[in-house]
């Protein structure tokens, strides 16, 4: 009588150190989140990935301090590309829409070359 008795607890104590010690990694085939963030072991945001309230998808890379130093946009127009400097100023900007095409490279002296180009039926230019 008294193993009878024993054997419910002996099963539940097994399932318990089984669920305690399973693997912790999961793969997952998909992920869906409105807001993707990845941080460091310090908590500081590193990356991101989110739909802004305008509809632009936005992929942001943070320094060590969490300041914005690359971005990388879509909407529906178009795509941008952004590389800050130091003092989070755009020393690289490119843009490419339907209708505009745009890339600006700023040196530390503050001085700016810019290329941009109006395309008038959607054709690219042969030398790009």
């Amino acid at each position: 009588m008294k193993t009878q008795s024993l054997l419910p607890a002996i099963l539940l104590g097994m399932i318990l150190l089984v669920v305690a010690f399973r693997p912790t990694s999961t793969t997952f085939d998909k992920i869906t989140v409105h807001e993707f963030e990845l941080t460091d072991q310090n908590g500081v945001k590193r990356a991101s990935i989110k739909v802004e309230p305008e509809g632009e998808v936005v992929f942001r890379l943070h320094g060590e301090k969490g300041t914005i130093r690359v971005k990388l946009g879509a909407t529906e127009d178009g795509s941008g590309f952004v590389l800050l400097d130091d003092k989070t100023n755009p020393d690289v900007h490119i843009l490419a829409k339907k209708d505009r095409v745009g890339l600006t490279i700023t040196g530390k002296a503050a001085r700016s070359a810019s290329i941009e180009e109006y395309l008038a039926n959607d054709s690219r230019p042969s030398s790009w």
